[in-house]
């Protein structure tokens, strides 16, 4: 028996989630030879761990056998007026408050227990960018966004700044209809992406060019070629949000863990620089940029000069 899904929907968005989607659970046959493809010509750089579990990225029964119903959650981490420093140098915005992971995890966390309150003995596996699921798929199947050109989720009515969670269960919801392409003739993002890691026909993207990538991912050093590229930016990269069309409807997230620190809004590029790494370990404790880290920083801040 399918049930209700709108006290739990209800629940959901009281915890701060602006888009709640159910997917039904099956095998994603028509994306096995897409990732294959894409990991064969290399487009994942040194993220070696997209390699594996390969089965359980396309199979959500692996990862939580009897799995019925996949959620989607999507969180607005949107801020403006964008943060200005003349100092210092760009850092994405969804980096400019509280870890995503912790504040997510933690409202997942919060979700299953609900869930077990009052649905009873159920199963339930959260994933916050910690498991091989293909969330954006998933955001798409359940009707949250469609995949734009620049191969992140757009919704027709609050963009694309939003994180995307899923949560696994064996309850059974009624699916909701998936959102059609509305990127149309757009080009905005291709042309206006720094590095070209874009494909020129779109939904298609070389991550070992991404700016994103080279900042936060990519341990070694930066290769030359992107010298002058990077657009001054130290940590991600939000060009291509913001040219897109659909951006024009993001709102400032309510969301206050996601709201910029204000022991990141004061500091400089050179105060990044000379910075200890106790000190980077104190002000980032609670941040994304701890991903990157001190020396990863000072390697993005250099490579700018």
């Amino acid at each position: 028996m399918r049930l209700d899904k709108k006290p739990l929907k209800e629940y959901i968005s009281n915890l701060g989630f602006f888009h709640v989607g159910f997917a039904r659970t099956r095998y994603l046959e028509e994306e096995s030879e897409r990732l294959e493809n894409w990991l064969n010509q290399s487009y994942h750089g040194e993220m070696s761990y997209l390699e594996r579990y390969f089965d359980f990225r396309l199979d959500p029964q692996k990862l939580m056998p009897g799995c019925k119903t996949i959620l989607v959650l999507a969180m607005n981490y949107f801020q403006e007026p964008r943060p200005l420093n003349e100092n210092q140098s760009k850092i994405s915005i969804y980096a400019l408050g509280k870890d995503y992971h912790k504040v997510i995890r933690s409202k997942t966390k919060e979700i299953i227990r609900w869930m077990r309150t009052n649905y009873g003995e159920i199963s339930a596996r959260a994933f916050v960018d910690s498991g091989p699921v293909l969330e954006r798929v998933w955001a798409k199947e359940s009707g949250i966004s469609w995949t734009g050109k620049n191969t992140l989720s757009i919704n027709p009515k609050t963009g694309s700044y939003f994180f995307l969670t899923c949560i696994l269960t064996d309850l059974e919801f009624e699916a909701d209809i998936p959102i059609k392409d509305y990127c149309g003739t757009c080009k905005k993002c291709i042309d206006a992406c720094p590095t070209q890691a874009i494909h020129p026909d779109g939904f298609l993207l070389d991550a070992s060019k991404c700016i994103s990538y080279l900042t936060i991912e990519l341990k070694s050093n930066i290769p030359e070629e992107f010298k002058g590229k990077m657009d001054n930016w130290i940590f991600g990269c939000d060009v291509c949000q913001d040219v897109c069309p659909w951006n024009r409807f993001s709102k400032q997230t309510n969301v206050h863990e996601l709201q910029l620190f204000d022991s990141l809004k004061q500091l400089t590029d050179q105060e990044f620089i000379d910075m200890s790494q106790d000190t980077f370990n104190k002000v980032f404790s609670q941040s994304a940029i701890k991903r990157t880290g001190l020396t990863g920083m000072q390697r993005n801040i250099r490579f700018n000069q």
